[in-house]
């Protein structure tokens, strides 16, 4: 174990080194140095985090970085805390970064010095928000994966539309972490700790007052801003519509769902303790009330869509949604599908952003309906195959890719009317990606389509390298399919590995165990890990996983057919339509005002019922 336990600083160490050498030395390398360099950092990384899922199956891994460990149970140092749904996530993230770099090294002919050491900025910060044990080095990590987020969206920076995207994305989420600041100074000055254990070892012998609750409500609002979460979302689809493809791949994989998954161990072993179960239920009923809400509302906006981009915006929101309804069960079974569902379906959103690049450089647009009848040639043949299979993935096709996830989510205890909305919101956004399939790679259904927003014919692709930086020949496009069709097929494949499902409940289970997490992190004191069943998907868990695979497709005819129905449904469709993108529509003055509006209403709702 002490021979792994020298991999957990690496972990960080590894890209931020290798992004300092790369910003310093870049100017006098051949061209292709920095891109392998960066593709090896990322795929240490990678290895190294799998090592450490595998290492901490039985127990976790705490390090202390410097020696500085806790004196008489008082921490004075800062932590990571490995155990194997972090570990899975900082994998995922680690893996994402590499195709993202393996197919930007055929993508551009040229990106600038700085473009390798921002993505291994990004990726550390993913990773140490994914690991970090005390409050106050998650949001300095968050900041770190902010700050090379917002760089990167705006990498294009001689497009305006970038800019302004990037801008978006930056006041938004900045509003977010500052926010969460707040919260932050109110909890340490509530109980003078920031180390997550510590936190909840001062609640539970103090119950927390007002503060700690409005503090918590803040954080809670910061993690959400940083998801993607309604009504936080607005800043998501400004943000990937300009972000380039390895880019948005990232975006929409990891970077995005991270925080729910963050939030979790937040609650679980800061504030958790504190709360009796009178708080717990209501925080369960909020955050299940937010998750849906997200699911319902992405899925809706992301089928409006005409801009491909901005389906992936709103399909990653609403997926958010599902996600965080795992999460809100407040059970470990609930977290564990979350986790895998995180995973297997990262995977297939990045696998499809990547695949909108040669949709994009090879057919000239981005938006669906422009695009209409163009993929009918023989070069599109496998960019078509990535885009069914991921369309089916992301709809539960049992028994693959996320179906087994979704399944640990659905057969949760205690909400029978969960399930079938969660089916809802899967098989719509599935349904757009099918719909968008069809009408370009096989012509089906109309040119135009009052329901969708589409771009202007003259609208230029923004965030993308212009057309004569790069070739789609044959070599070009087998070489960016590459990391798509590699993704697609670990995605799919993840289901089956063994016994998959009952580690990650069983580590589940141990993470909802604060005050074992207490006594490891505090006092060095390992305790048995927790005793949980194996598990296999019930039959309901099958019929929802078939219900969503099939309602996509026959939402995905609707969607192309849907004018059929008669005036009357047009009418009535259209009207709600114009409503909701009227909302959406707005500045970043008006994504500012709803954001605060949430932030107030979450602060109150908790602030009166939880204590």
């Amino acid at each position: 174990m002490a021979e792994v336990t020298t991999l957990v600083p690496l972990l960080v160490v590894v890209p931020l080194a290798v992004a300092v050498l790369l910003t310093a030395t870049s100017h006098w390398l051949p061209a292709w140095v920095p891109d392998l360099a960066a593709i090896l950092a990322a795929a240490a990384v990678t290895a190294m985090s799998v090592v450490l899922v595998v290492a901490t199956r039985t127990h976790p891994i705490v390090y202390w970085f410097g020696g500085w460990r806790p004196v008489h149970g008082l921490p004075i140092g800062i932590t990571f805390i490995v155990e194997p749904l972090g570990a899975s996530l900082a994998a995922l993230a680690a893996l994402l970064t590499t195709a993202s770099l393996v197919f930007s090294w055929r993508y551009f002919e040229e990106v600038g010095h700085l473009y390798h050491a921002l993505v291994l900025a990004f990726l550390a910060g993913m990773v140490g928000f994914s690991l970090s044990g005390d409050l106050f080095n998650i949001f300095v990590w968050l900041e770190l994966m902010s700050v090379a987020a917002y760089a990167l969206c705006g990498y294009q920076v001689h497009q305006a539309a970038v800019i302004q995207g990037a801008v978006n994305f930056a006041i938004i989420n900045s509003l977010g972490t500052f926010t969460m600041l707040m919260g932050l100074a109110m909890v340490y000055a509530s109980t003078g700790q920031l180390n997550l254990s510590a936190i909840g070892h001062q609640l539970s012998a103090n119950p927390p007052g007002s503060a700690v609750v409005v503090g918590f409500s803040f954080i809670t609002v910061g993690f959400l801003t940083k998801a993607g979460a309604v009504p936080f979302h607005f800043w998501m689809s400004d943000a990937y519509a300009v972000a380039s493809a390895p880019v948005g791949a990232l975006f929409a994989g990891v970077m995005s769902d991270l925080a729910y998954h963050t939030f979790a161990r937040v609650y679980w072993d800061g504030f958790a303790p504190g709360f009796g179960v009178h708080a717990a239920a209501v925080i369960r009923g909020v955050l299940l009330a937010v998750a849906v809400l997200t699911a319902l509302l992405g899925a809706v906006m992301c089928a409006l869509q005409a801009d491909l981009k901005r389906q992936v915006a709103f399909l990653t929101i609403s997926h958010g949604g599902i996600f965080f309804a795992g999460i809100a069960l407040l059970t470990a079974r609930g977290l564990a599908g979350s986790t895998l569902y995180l995973i297997t379906d990262g995977l297939l959103k990045a696998a499809l952003f990547l695949s909108l690049a040669i949709v994009i450089k090879g057919l000239g647009s981005s938006d669906e309906l422009a695009l209409h009848g163009r993929g009918r040639q023989r070069s599109q043949v496998l960019p078509m195959a990535v885009f069914i299979t991921v369309g089916l993935g992301l709809a539960t096709l049992p028994p693959f890719g996320t179906f087994l996830s979704s399944a640990l989510i659905y057969d949760s205890p205690g909400y029978g009317w969960l399930p079938p909305i969660l089916v809802l919101a899967a098989a719509l956004t599935s349904a757009t990606v099918l719909r968008s399939t069809a009408r370009i790679y096989l012509g089906w259904g109309p040119a135009h389509d009052p329901l969708l927003t589409s771009r202007k014919p003259d609208e230029p692709e923004e965030g993308e390298p212009e057309e004569s930086e790069t070739g789609l020949g044959l070599r070009t496009r087998l070489w960016l399919l590459t990391p798509a069709l590699g993704l697609v097929l670990v995605a799919y494949g993840v289901a089956f590995t063994p016994s998959v499902a009952h580690e990650l409940v069983s580590a589940a289970a141990a993470l909802q165990h604060p005050q074992a997490t207490e006594q490891l992190v505090l006092h060095g004191q390992q305790s048995p890990p927790p005793v949980v069943g194996s598990y296999a998907p019930s039959a309901s868990a099958w019929a929802y996983g078939g219900s969503a695979a099939g309602g996509s497709l026959l939402l995905a005819a609707l969607g192309l057919w849907w004018r059929r129905l008669g005036r009357r449904v047009e009418g009535v469709a259209l009207v709600l339509a114009r409503g909701l993108k009227a909302v959406h529509d707005g500045s970043v003055g008006d994504y500012a005002v709803w954001f605060a509006a949430g932030t107030t209403v979450l602060a109150i709702a908790w602030t009166g019922l939880v204590r």
